[in-house]
């Protein structure tokens, strides 16, 4: 990873700084009171509809936070999410249930909706049992999770957080009972299945996203604005980029070579390592340079390659 940032040199280390610098000033913004802008996304407008439902159907939600071995952002985010789904059933007396993947976020999970509870002034409709661990197996885990769905007939299920091949097998089982289904999955390869299931995905940034807009908490709310700005910050430097070496590579802008041993005499076009914004994005470009020189010898030698292996 170090010799990442040292192939760019201090453009990719000042690019990072600045990056880091945008998270810290807009979570310094999101605590001193400033009211940061954060789109609503379409996925979000599911959730109530779904407790809504549930609330009419007298049925149970189920909220799954993926399959992390460990408690890390993923499990985190699904988390703080599903606090969201909580007090908004507690609202209703509609029933919960969390199917945990593991110890460590069952116990964390049972903090976070217990306090959701008592902060609701409903402590005493809170159900010890409602946050459970399944399994730490993953197709146990699938088909315990996929039978409690069936025998309580779920109306609104969320599966957010980590999955894998599993993903398909809680889907479909929740769309065969016609479940309201939001769902999110930070593997990529997850992503479709859930698409092809599911009444409602949150696609890439926007689970980070969802968990920052629900809650609206500093940290949350300010790195995600930071990370916005960093990416308009790299979309400008790609713009900027692009209408530079398209300015040098024109035809008007060739160059007479400067390495004595091509021994050309006529002029040649400028090389897209050679210009500016590779200048300044690999200025350690001595290996490129060598590579290109060596090219243009043995184009000129035949029998360069020859002496090469000698």
């Amino acid at each position: 990873m170090g010799q990442q940032y040292l192939d760019t040199g201090w453009i990719g280390i000042a690019i990072t700084l600045l990056v880091i610098a945008f998270v810290l000033i807009n979570i310094a913004r999101a605590k001193g009171g400033k009211e940061l802008f954060i789109r609503r996304i379409g996925g979000l407008n599911a959730i109530d509809e779904a407790v809504g439902r549930a609330t009419e159907l007298g049925k149970p939600v189920f909220m799954v936070p993926g399959l992390s071995d460990s408690i890390n952002a993923k499990s985190m985010q699904a988390i703080n999410i599903f606090a969201y789904v909580s007090r908004v059933a507690s609202r209703f007396s509609n029933p919960i249930m969390v199917c945990c993947y593991n110890a460590s976020i069952l116990a964390v999970a049972q903090e976070v909706i217990r306090d959701v509870y008592q902060q609701e002034g409903a402590v005493e409709k809170y159900d010890p049992d409602s946050v459970r661990f399944i399994s730490d197996r993953q197709f146990a885990f699938a088909a315990s999770t996929s039978g409690l769905i069936l025998r309580e007939q779920a109306a609104a299920v969320f599966l957010l957080g980590e999955f894998y091949a599993e993903s398909l097998i809680l889907a479909e089982t929740a769309n065969s009972i016609g479940a309201i289904q939001v769902a999110s999955s930070t593997e990529l390869t997850q992503t479709p299945f859930f698409i092809a299931a599911c009444d409602y995905v949150l696609i890439g940034d926007e689970f980070y996203a969802a968990s920052a807009y629900l809650t609206r908490q500093p940290v949350l709310v300010g790195s995600l604005v930071g990370q916005d700005w960093g990416k308009l910050l790299l979309m400008g430097l790609v713009a900027a980029g692009i209408l530079a070496n398209t300015v040098q590579l024109t035809p008007a802008a060739d160059v007479r070579s400067t390495y004595k041993e091509e021994k050309l005499d006529e002029a040649r076009p400028l090389q897209r390592e050679e210009t500016a914004f590779s200048h300044l994005l690999t200025p350690y470009r001595d290996k490129i340079v060598e590579d290109f020189k060596k090219t243009v010898i043995r184009d000129k030698d035949p029998n360069a390659a020859k002496k090469e292996s000698k």
